[in-house]
C-alpha cells in the first residue's frame, strides 16, 4: 500500500485518527463524516481502520488487530465493514472520483442525469 494513497486511519489502540495531509484540501464537511465513521468503527470493532485508494482508484477498507487482541472480531469487522461501505457509499464514490480526477488525472466522468 503506497502511504500517499492512503486517506485516514482510525487506531483504537491509540485512540487516534489520522488523516493524510495529502487530502487536507477536502471540504470540511467531508473530513468530519470521515473521521466520524472511522472512529465509530474503531469504537465499536478495535483494532485499526485503514482507508486507502487502490492504484485505479478504488477506495479500499482495512481492518486489522494486533496479534492475539482477544477484543477483536474478525468476521464481525467484515460485516461492518460491508454495513459501512453500504451506508457511505455516496461519500466513498464521491471520494474515489476525487482521487481519480485530482490524483490520477482522469477527466471528470460525464453527467449522465441520474
Amino acid at each position: 500500500m503506497d502511504e500517499d494513497a492512503v486517506l485516514c486511519v482510525s487506531n483504537s489502540y491509540q485512540k487516534k485518527y489520522y488523516l493524510n495531509p495529502e487530502y487536507e484540501l477536502l471540504p470540511t464537511a467531508v473530513k468530519q463524516e470521515l473521521q466520524v465513521a472511522c472512529v465509530i468503527f474503531t469504537e465499536e470493532v478495535g483494532g485499526i481502520l485503514t482507508l486507502y485508494f487502490e492504484d485505479d482508484g478504488t477506495l479500499t477498507i482495512a481492518t486489522s488487530a494486533r496479534e492475539y487482541d482477544p477484543a477483536y472480531d474478525e468476521i464481525g469487522a467484515g460485516l461492518k465493514v460491508k454495513a459501512l461501505q453500504a451506508e457511505k457509499r455516496e461519500l466513498f464514490e464521491s471520494l474515489q472520483t476525487y482521487y481519480k480526477v485530482t490524483v490520477l488525472g482522469e477527466p471528470l466522468p460525464a453527467d449522465d442525469g441520474d
